[in-house]
């Protein structure tokens, strides 16, 4: 039988998503503690491999289960989340059908990115604080240059080993955005203190939101014009792209699902 899992994790602590021979990592702690609970070894199959550092706000994963050995899936769902580090918070176990694939079936995996531009206590550790604010106008004339289907290479960390580097970017996005603690609280702030990247893609390559972001900062501080996106996008390389940024401020936001099962995966 085949399970559907859904949970969220701060990844501050974990060298990413995928089991790594030196290193926690959330794969490896959802594994070793469903084997604490249902007595053998479950592999667990993710949406997609996020980066060291990265968090997951409901990330999607399945795993199998013999027929034969039944068991409550609200059970291990609340015993789960009494075992599991404090990083990761599991939403969901249910049931799902047999041919299910978390990262195969998934059509479209979404990212946000936060900047903020002023000292701020409350957004250490998931958000990339800047001295200087950046013209956001700018960073979506250039953010417009990735839409569509395109070789992504030049934002691929060198060695990724993906067997293909295109990708479709359907959505891509700069807004200013209202922190809780500044809308509830109050906390002091100006206008344009706090934004955040919005991108969508069928798929995503390793390191490749977080290059991207470095190479709109280039554009937004005004060291390079929108256009050079797309020149970039074009011929561009690695070394032609700007710097990758922090991983801690980025989030696998979700991924849709096409079929019975989007409601749950959204």
């Amino acid at each position: 039988m085949r399970y559907l899992i859904r949970l969220s994790y701060n990844g501050g602590k974990f060298c990413g998503w995928q089991i790594q021979p030196n290193g926690a990592t959330v794969q490896g702690e959802l594994e070793k503690a469903l084997q604490t609970l249902l007595g053998m070894p479950v592999p667990v199959t993710g949406a997609g491999r996020t980066d060291s550092g990265v968090n997951a706000v409901n990330y999607i994963a399945h795993f199998e289960f013999p027929d034969d050995k039944p068991f409550d899936a609200a059970q291990i769902h609340y015993k789960l989340n009494a075992i599991l580090p404090r990083e990761i918070a599991v939403h969901e176990i249910s049931v799902t059908h047999e041919d299910f694939h978390a990262r195969f079936d998934a059509r479209s995996r979404e990212y946000h990115y936060f900047i903020h531009f002023r000292k701020d206590p409350f957004c250490e550790g998931f958000s990339y604080r800047m001295r200087h604010h950046l013209d956001l106008e700018k960073m979506n004339e250039a953010a417009a240059h990735l839409l569509g289907t395109h070789d992504f290479s030049c934002f691929e960390k060198v060695g990724g080993n993906n067997a293909t580097s295109i990708c479709t970017i359907t959505e891509a996005l700069w807004m200013p955005y209202t922190p809780s603690h500044v809308e509830m609280l109050g906390y002091p702030c100006e206008e344009g203190d706090y934004i955040v990247f919005r991108i969508k893609a069928d798929r995503f390559l390793r390191n490749m939101v977080r290059a991207i972001v470095g190479s709109m900062i280039e554009v937004g501080s005004g060291k390079k014009d929108p256009d050079w996106m797309a020149s970039l996008v074009a011929s561009g390389t690695r070394s032609d792209a700007g710097a990758s940024v922090p991983g801690n401020a980025l989030f696998f936001s979700g991924a849709k699902y096409a079929g019975e099962c989007s409601e749950t995966m959204k």
